[in-house]
């Protein structure tokens, strides 16, 4: 097991992608020291250890970086021992790389496409892009999660998107009628007591939930 007393994780507040990380670490039991970034005044430590993008979350352990969120949740899987985040079974270790990637692919660019564009007609067509990818999605789940009945890679991935994309993006998705698997998926994941402690406190003021993806959407975090 790899040694958990130099693991620190930078990021930022209002980032789904640290909060992918976060969601990691407690899930594989790691203690982590957590450092806040402001993303209008980069740290010499975040532009160091990621000089290629700049981003967060950047997961240093023994002072070695990890970059990009989800390689630094397959990373986690692999370096601790624990609950298990991405199948054994090589085939479907792989399928759930897919998945997860279509999501950052495919998913999560037609959100913010239909979030932030300024011009309408690109906002319709990132509606029309985000519903496409989300039949797809709700074709491919089978069970309770992606990964069965314990969360998995796709389902920190994507499932934690799905209850708040509506109000947040301001699109009437129909999720119970349309994708009645993924919206069930999403309750149970936000209900996980992992995905809580990851969530809990964001804003004392407002559903800590819609408070985070709000400061997402709305501020300037291009975290992946």
């Amino acid at each position: 097991m790899a040694s958990n007393q130099q693991v620190k994780l930078l990021g930022a507040k209002g980032s789904p992608f640290v909060a992918r990380a976060k969601i990691a670490l407690k899930l594989k039991g790691v203690q982590y020291e957590y450092i806040h970034e402001s993303l209008s005044n980069k740290s010499d430590l975040l532009l160091k250890n990621n000089p290629v993008h700049k981003k967060v979350p950047v997961l240093l352990h023994n002072d070695k970086p990890v970059c990009e969120s989800l390689v630094i949740v397959e990373y986690v899987d692999e370096a601790w021992t624990g609950s298990t985040i991405l199948p054994s079974d090589l085939y479907h270790r792989a399928q759930a790389r897919f998945w997860s990637k279509f999501v950052d692919d495919k998913v999560l660019p037609a959100v913010f496409k239909a979030a932030t564009n300024p011009n309408e007609k690109e906002k319709e067509k990132g509606g029309e892009e985000l519903r496409e990818s989300l039949k797809i999605l709700e074709n491919e789940l089978k069970g309770k999660f992606f990964n069965g009945d314990s969360i998995g890679l796709v389902d920190i991935a994507a499932l934690f998107w799905l209850p708040i994309i509506q109000e947040v993006v301001g699109l009437d998705l129909n999720n119970s009628e349309k994708y009645p698997k993924l919206e069930k998926g999403g309750q149970e994941i936000m209900n996980h007591h992992v995905v809580k402690e990851v969530f809990v406190g964001i804003s004392p003021e407002a559903d800590p939930l819609l408070a985070f993806f709000k400061g997402h959407f709305h501020s300037n975090t291009p975290s992946k």
